[in-house]
């Protein structure tokens, strides 16, 4: 299979107007996911897109979205574990699992993100987060949170080791994320990894397409 370019949008941009726009521009590819916000589904209809998040089921849970919810979309992707969600949602890696369990129940394709903080270990903090999934997942994102949005991607000597650990533990595919642009995201595929989970710069239209 060819490699994967998932485009995490996260909150933006901030008009429909925008977003539209930039589906438009947007080359389809089925390689290409985009995963904007939940908001903005109808207006990708020209591409695969994918969700950033996901809850374990439908009910009264105020502002959430359910498996079963996607699926009627017919969205097959979805990110879970981002770091965003774990640090600022403080969400768990045992809520994380009860999450992948749901959505691999529907048939969704997840997209599971692990990765360290500065000064963490890299393969004690993968193994902890790695531990509940072994198989299953269709893709495993190696995002190390310092070099999320800093424009200091990691070394891809250094994402190398934690790409072997993944593929160890899950034998998933392996996507690399984290301050990933035309310049560089080369260079992750030439040391092994499937594709990458691109932020910021799949907001920039000409700088995503040059990866496409």
């Amino acid at each position: 299979m060819k490699n994967l370019i998932v485009a995490n949008w996260k909150c933006n941009p901030k008009t429909a107007k925008e977003a539209e726009r930039l589906f438009r521009k947007i080359p389809f590819k089925k390689e290409v996911i985009i995963c904007p916000p939940a908001l903005y589904f109808h207006l990708g209809k020209k591409v695969v897109l994918g969700s950033q998040n996901c809850f374990l089921e439908s009910g009264a849970y105020t502002g959430e979205v359910s498996p079963k919810m996607l699926k009627s979309l017919k969205i097959k992707y979805v990110i879970l574990g981002h770091s965003e969600r774990r640090t600022y949602f403080k969400e768990t890696d045992e809520l994380i699992k009860e999450k992948v369990k749901a959505c691999l129940n529907e048939k969704l394709k997840v997209i599971l993100c692990v990765g360290e903080k500065k000064g963490e270990k890299m393969i004690n903090v993968l193994k902890k987060q790695l531990s509940s999934f072994k198989k299953g997942v269709f893709a495993v994102a190696y995002e190390p949170i310092w070099a999320i949005g800093t424009g200091q991607a990691c070394d891809p000597e250094k994402a190398e080791k934690a790409l072997s650990l993944i593929k160890k533990e899950t034998g998933s595919r392996v996507l690399y994320g984290g301050s990933v642009n035309s310049k560089n995201f080369k260079d992750y595929l030439k040391v092994g990894f499937d594709g990458v989970l691109v932020g910021g710069a799949s907001l920039k239209i000409e700088e995503f397409k040059k990866m496409i």
